[in-house]
């Protein structure tokens, strides 16, 4: 007689600061769950937009220690951006005063998400003075010629390119990944500021080291 057994479900609470880090780990969420030989299901339960780690931690529904991880960008260098990314850290660091027992992780790009989304297909180590150029990298990975990064945003490009990705890039991306932040552990000086770290120049991400242990938790 065949036994069926049903498997775990693995639930992680995620905010993210945009529409395409949505759309992505809804697709992550979807190519785990449709994996025969995973060994449990992903569920991204509280996956929404809100850049203000606060506001979401006070949104979080569970007993005992809850488990969070963030997702946002490092835009530049420029005084707005350095600002606005360490008021984020610091917000990080505060949400877990909010009366409730939270581990706030940060899963940042350096400058943005779309390095991530590259590295899916061919290495991105080169260093860029403006994060629009990032839409030179996004052609050449997908074969596309998207005029802006805002067209390359747009819902129907976006998930076109979703769909030419398998777990077996989002693995590569994950070890081109490790490969940068190796370098710069290296060569470059790693900041830290209200205990989470990161650095000063692109690129540089830190989203890989969730990604690879959403896939580990599922035995991929």
């Amino acid at each position: 007689m065949l036994i069926m057994y049903r498997k775990l479900n693995n639930k992680y609470n995620l905010s993210v600061e945009g529409e395409t880090e949505k759309w992505y780990f809804e697709w992550l969420q979807s190519e785990i769950n449709k994996t025969v030989s995973a060994t449990a299901t992903v569920s991204f339960k509280s996956l929404k937009i809100e850049k203000n780690p606060i506001k979401y931690v006070k949104g979080l529904i569970g007993i005992g220690k809850l488990e969070a991880v963030h997702i946002c960008d490092k835009e530049s260098n420029e005084p707005n951006h350095t600002v606005q990314f360490l008021n984020t850290l610091k917000a990080l660091k505060e949400s877990q005063k909010q009366g409730k027992i939270v581990k706030y992780d940060l899963g940042y790009s350096n400058y943005t998400f779309d390095l991530w989304i590259i590295l899916h297909k061919i290495e991105c180590k080169c260093f860029f003075t403006d994060r629009n150029r990032y839409i030179e990298k996004i052609n050449s990975a997908y074969n596309e010629r998207f005029q802006n990064m805002n067209e390359y945003k747009h819902e129907a490009n976006f998930k076109r390119i979703l769909r030419c990705l398998s777990l077996a890039d989002v693995k590569a991306a994950i070890v081109r990944a490790k490969s940068i932040r190796t370098h710069n552990l290296t060569n470059c000086t790693k900041q830290s500021k209200y205990g989470y770290d990161y650095f000063e120049s692109n690129p540089d991400l830190s989203i890989h080291i969730f990604v690879e242990k959403v896939l580990e938790d599922a035995g991929i």
